[in-house]
Formats: structure tokens, C-alpha cells, sequence
């Protein structure tokens, strides 16, 4: 299997605003998007992470049967930090269809579903409803991305919960290495909906202020949105180089994930493997961090059995909300951002570290010069996955 792909362009949208540069400035300044929560009448106690204007944002008239909340946030996100110009270069290096979609959501079109259902007469949806193809499976978002970016080679959707969109990093790396493709565009979308909000907000897990991951008072999540996408190339050029993933099942409960860590243990252990690195080559950790009390537990656990208690560490979803299936790209591309430009960012909202949790947690920013850094993503069900990045 072919190890080290190279990151030639990556882009991120979320709460913190458009694109990679507007994400640094709030990891330098630990400035959150988070805001009470305003979302079409829910009227939940609770705080969110939410892209400004999407409801007024439609697609352009070319690609009106994929237009729903989901497809709006992917073309803004496609259309900053030069992704289509990269994608359209590696295209004519590669050709169209040799280049992949491999996409991460788990909500995808689901707002569109609940707007039709809430609009329908007499049992009968709306005309406007549209295309269930288009707008409310889970492959509208990887259809309508080939499709705008005119590629024409394989299309997938992962939808493992939280883990999705770092799963898709995975499946490309091993895409390029069968030979199914040179390139693959991966990442992935998720946008705000009821069924999310209620969801977590049934199982008693939504805070009712800003989420605080790793605090002793941390009392629940923060839900966001967001929208990413890397290019990786074969044989590209790239600042950023892909080196290895690791994903793991905990096979122990449906939402709790294990209390010890044991599956997100062994997905890091998995992930430095195929890097061929050890825990002491790594810089910095992206933790999973969702501020509930098991959840941010058992990463600990897992952390400190693989690296110990020394290896920095930060949560970001202080600053962005949890984006679900997207969380794995918008922080991949946090990662990105801080091994390009030597940044640890801090963990928002977080005065202070639960003292029953061990990690190295960084409750500010700090500038120092990284070479490799990890993320981890867990997923409902306990599907985990860790990726390893590194400078060239």
C-alpha cells in the first residue's frame, strides 16, 4: 500500500468563518464561533456552531436539483483557498475519471427531508420537496461535488457518525493505492437539522453553554457545521503529506463509548504503525473532545496508554461546535494549519484541566515549530479512526 500522500490544497468552512485563513486568525486569537442557539425555531437551551447565511445561499440555477442546506455549505467550501483551481489542475494532469469523491456525512440531506414532511397537505410532500436522489440521501453530497467539479471517477459516501469524514481520508489513500484512482478529493459536509439537535438533546447531552472539553464541570456538546475538503495526489507536491490512519470498532455500546478507551487506543496505535513513527515523533494531538463527561474519560484514557502524558494536546470544538460528520475534516484541516504555520491551538471555553484527566491539554495558543501531528475522531457506536500528518 502506498504511505505518504501529499496534500496539495485543502479548505474548510465552519462557524469560525470562510475558509483556511479565517480559521487561523481564531486559532491564534482562540476566538469561537459559537453563539446561542437560533436555529429555525428549535428553541433548545444550547449553544451552536453554526455557518452564517445558508438559508439564503442557494445553488446556482445549473445545479438546482442538488440545492439543500448540506450542498449550499460544500460549494461555498469548494469555492475559497484555490480548491477548484487544484482539483481542475489535477484533472488535466490525471484525466477526469481518474480522480475520486470520497465524502464524509451523516446528516447530508436530512434538513430538506424535514422541510418536506413539515410542508406537506394531506399526506402528499411539497412539488418543492425535489429529487430524493439529489437532495436527501447520503450520496447527494458526493454526486453534486464530482458533478460540480466535472471529475467523472468513483464516488462514495462513509457515514460513521463522527469518524466520517476522517474515514474518508482512509478509503482514499487505500483508492489510490488499488489503482482505482491518481486522485482523490476527500473530506466531507454536515449541516444543522432537528433530527441531530432533538437527538442529542433526548439523550441529555447538549450543554446549555458553550462546551468546555476536558473542564471538571464540563457538562455536554456544542453541536456545529461544517464543510471541508483535501486534495491527495499520487503524485502531487504538497507541504502536508497523509501518512497513515488507524480505525478501530469498540463493539461496546450503541452512543457510550468504551470507558477505558480501548478501541480509540488501539485505532492511534494503528495510525503511528502505518506512519511508521512512534509516539515520541508526534508534536501534537487533536483530540476528539466533546466535552461529555465519558466521552472526553475515555480519550483520555486512550491518550495517555499510547503517548503518555506529555505529548501536547488541545480540543477545538470550544471554538467550532462539533460538526458531526464533518468534524474529522475541519479538524484535519486544523492540523493542516498548524503544522504549516507552527501553531498549538488552545482549547476554548476550558479555564482549567479536570485534574482526574491526565492528558497534556493546552488551554492557550502556543507558536513552536511542529513536524507531525494526530487527530482523532470517535464515532456513535464506538467507531474510531486517527490520522497522522506530517511536514515532507
Amino acid at each position: 500500500m502506498q504511505h505518504r500522500l501529499p496534500i496539495t490544497a485543502f479548505t474548510v468552512t465552519s462557524a469560525l468563518g470562510p475558509g483556511c485563513a479565517a480559521h487561523l486568525d481564531a486559532i491564534e486569537h482562540t476566538r469561537a464561533g459559537l453563539r446561542r442557539e437560533d436555529f429555525e425555531g428549535a428553541a433548545l437551551d444550547t449553544w451552536l456552531g453554526r455557518v452564517a447565511d445558508l438559508e439564503h445561499t442557494p445553488l446556482p440555477p445549473r445545479f438546482e436539483r442538488y440545492d439543500c442546506r448540506n450542498n449550499r455549505l460544500a460549494l461555498i467550501a469548494l469555492a475559497q483557498d484555490g480548491f477548484e483551481d487544484a482539483v481542475r489542475r489535477a484533472a488535466h494532469r490525471y484525466g477526469a475519471q481518474r480522480i475520486a469523491v470520497i465524502l464524509g456525512t451523516s446528516t447530508s440531506g436530512i434538513r430538506e427531508t424535514e422541510l418536506a414532511y413539515q410542508q406537506r397537505n394531506g399526506g402528499a410532500l411539497p412539488a418543492t420537496a425535489g429529487s430524493y436522489r439529489h437532495r436527501h440521501n447520503l450520496f447527494s453530497l458526493p454526486e453534486f461535488v464530482r458533478d460540480y467539479l466535472g471529475l467523472r471517477g468513483p464516488a462514495q459516501t462513509i457515514s460513521t457518525a463522527c469518524s466520517s469524514s476522517a474515514k474518508a481520508f482512509a478509503s482514499g489513500l487505500r483508492s489510490i493505492s488499488a489503482g482505482l484512482c491518481d486522485a482523490v478529493v476527500v473530506g466531507g459536509v454536515d449541516t444543522l437539522c432537528f433530527t441531530t439537535l432533538f437527538g442529542f438533546n433526548s439523550l441529555e447531552l447538549l450543554a446549555p453553554s458553550p462546551c468546555r472539553p476536558w473542564a471538571a464541570d464540563r457538562d455536554g456538546i456544542s453541536v456545529g457545521e461544517a464543510g471541508g475538503f483535501a486534495l491527495l495526489e499520487r503524485d502531487g507536491e504538497g507541504a502536508i503529506v497523509f501518512e497513515g490512519y488507524g480505525e478501530s470498532s469498540d463493539a461496546y455500546h450503541m452512543s457510550a463509548p468504551h470507558p477505558q478507551g480501548a478501541g480509540a487506543a488501539l485505532a492511534m496505535q494503528q495510525a503511528l504503525a502505518m506512519a511508521g513513527c512512534t509516539p515520541a515523533d508526534v508534536d501534537y494531538i487533536n483530540l476528539h473532545g466533546t466535552g461529555t463527561l465519558a466521552n472526553d474519560r475515555s480519550e483520555d484514557f486512550a491518550v495517555c496508554r499510547v503517548f503518555g502524558p506529555g505529548v501536547p494536546c488541545s480540543a477545538t470544538k470550544g471554538l467550532t461546535g462539533h460538526a458531526l460528520g464533518a468534524a474529522g475534516i475541519l479538524e484535519a484541516a486544523i492540523c493542516l494549519l498548524a503544522l504549516q504555520h507552527g501553531l498549538l491551538p488552545g482549547t476554548a471555553n476550558t479555564p482549567a484541566r479536570d485534574p482526574d484527566l491526565g492528558a497534556n491539554l493546552l488551554l492557550e495558543p502556543r507558536r513552536r515549530a511542529l513536524a507531525r501531528a494526530v487527530t482523532n475522531s470517535f464515532g456513535f457506536g464506538g467507531s474510531n479512526c486517527s490520522l497522522v500528518f506530517a511536514r515532507p
